[in-house]
């Protein structure tokens, strides 16, 4: 579904955030050994749903949501999570490196979009978008000690 609105996208950045909280929160439990550094992303999860609509709820106005900020493909970043089963720890370690590229990615994509309109939310993407990036490389090197056992 294409979205347009600075509504629908944030209504997007809940949705990619909580769910991928989700997925953290299932990984926590699964995975105990490396559990409170899943729970440490979801709870910046959580954070970052607050850190975006306060820049939403500070700048934006009827002229700028009635416009078209933003033409974003809302299926090019969402993500399956795989299921509870038993999966093998590098699996859901490559799973979680491909869900940050994606949201990284909408962050990213979602600040340039923006960046003519509004000054706040852009900032606000960005910032997410490069904490999504240290995540990759925390990912990263999770799997790189699981592959040296």
């Amino acid at each position: 579904m294409k979205l347009h609105t600075a509504t629908e996208v944030m209504s997007l950045a809940k949705k990619l955030e909580s769910e991928s909280a989700k997925f953290y929160r299932d990984m926590s439990r699964r995975y105990v050994r490396d559990g409170d550094v899943f729970v440490s992303f979801a709870r910046e999860n959580e954070g970052n749903i607050v850190q975006i609509e306060r820049a939403y709820y500070s700048v934006i106005t009827d002229a700028i949501e009635g416009g078209f900020a933003f033409d974003i493909e809302s299926d090019d970043y969402t993500f399956e999570a795989p299921p509870e089963q038993n999966i093998p720890r590098p699996d859901a370690l490559n799973k979680a490196i491909s869900i940050e590229e994606k949201i990284s990615r909408f962050y990213s994509d979602a600040a340039r979009q923006s960046d003519a309109l509004m000054a706040d939310i852009p900032r606000a993407f960005r910032l997410v978008a490069k904490k999504r990036d240290a995540r990759i490389a925390r990912l990263k090197a999770l799997l790189d000690r699981e592959s040296l056992k």
